[in-house]
């Protein structure tokens, strides 16, 4: 085990090489193999360039991370943070795989997909239980802990399915999701112990590196395989380290941009009229006028926002 101070700079930085230097290699693999991006008929016109363009680049900072976790700190909280992060990863590889061979925007069934999530969130509250994480979570800007008991596996499971597909709507614009997790990780780098804040650290590194690829105009995009991972690892650390009624603050966008879609399909189907443009929110920005640079940059100083907020509410 390399010794803890160490170990910090190290998981940022091997995350990052692993990813920065997979790139080039992965992404015209994924080109050649045509494992490209379908776009939504519904989504904007503006949207249409960006069909064909590689999707499954989560591959590139979830091999970060697992070098980064195997290599140098393969504690127990940072190893089942992991498995949640590919298992969900997985099936958001399943689903890209079967977009890019039906060539359709559609892959694995809803329902099929929060099936194995739920499965998925089981295993985050049972591992969870078996490394001594208690049922108590801490109420935001309080000392008060809310003592689950009972309820407890089912806020988890909860939890879990409503972060992973909260990053994935969140998922739609170049940089946008990525940013705003790098964003939220930097939160359980401060307030987690030891294994968790490495492995958010090695999450951000892997992020850094995707990132030099998936900035604006894309070289690559995430795809279901990056973005439920990265709502996996984020739920993960969150119950490991206690915060999980934090997530709702650090992750204030990726809750906005999920209730703005609730919010379009309620109102169109009961009253026959829709409240934006068009939903995810990022996308009535877009319609209304702005760049998806300016809708990048403002959503992610509104997550930083966000997640200063946060911080403040834990000391």
């Amino acid at each position: 085990m390399i010794g803890t101070g160490f170990s910090y700079y190290a998981a940022f930085l091997v995350a990052f090489a692993v990813a920065f230097l997979l790139g080039p290699l992965l992404i015209p693999l994924l080109r050649r193999l045509k494992f490209g991006q379908s776009v939504r008929e519904s989504g904007p016109e503006a949207h249409r360039v960006k069909v064909g363009t590689p999707a499954m680049g989560g591959i590139l900072f979830l091999a970060g991370l697992t070098v980064a976790v195997v290599v140098l700190f393969p504690g127990r909280q940072s190893i089942l943070v992991l498995v949640v992060s590919l298992g969900l990863g997985a099936i958001g590889f399943v689903d890209d795989f079967l977009k890019a061979v039906r060539r359709k925007s559609l892959g694995l069934r809803a329902r099929e997909k929060l099936l194995i999530q739920g499965i998925i969130g089981v295993v985050l509250s049972v591992g969870a239980q078996a490394l001594g994480v208690g049922t108590a979570v801490r109420v935001p800007f309080t000392e008060v802990f809310l003592h689950l008991g009972f309820f407890w596996p089912f806020v988890v499971v909860f939890i879990l399915v409503g972060t992973a597909n909260a990053v994935n709507l969140t998922d739609g614009l170049d940089g946008l999701a990525g940013g705003l997790t790098i964003i939220a990780l930097a939160f359980f780098v401060l307030v987690g112990n030891p294994d968790l804040s490495r492995s958010a650290l090695a999450l951000m590194g892997g992020l850094v590196g995707f990132l030099w690829f998936n900035l604006h105009p894309a070289k690559v995009f995430m795809g279901d395989t990056g973005s439920l991972a990265l709502g996996g690892a984020l739920a993960a650390i969150a119950v490991l380290s206690g915060t999980e009624l934090y997530l709702p603050i650090i992750g204030g966008i990726f809750l906005v941009e999920t209730l703005s879609v609730i919010l379009q399909v309620f109102f169109f189907r009961w009253l026959g009229r829709r409240i934006l443009r068009m939903s995810p929110l990022h996308h009535h920005f877009e319609l209304a006028g702005w760049s998806e640079r300016r809708v990048v940059v403002r959503f992610w100083l509104a997550g930083l926002a966000l997640a200063i907020f946060g911080y403040l509410g834990w000391r």
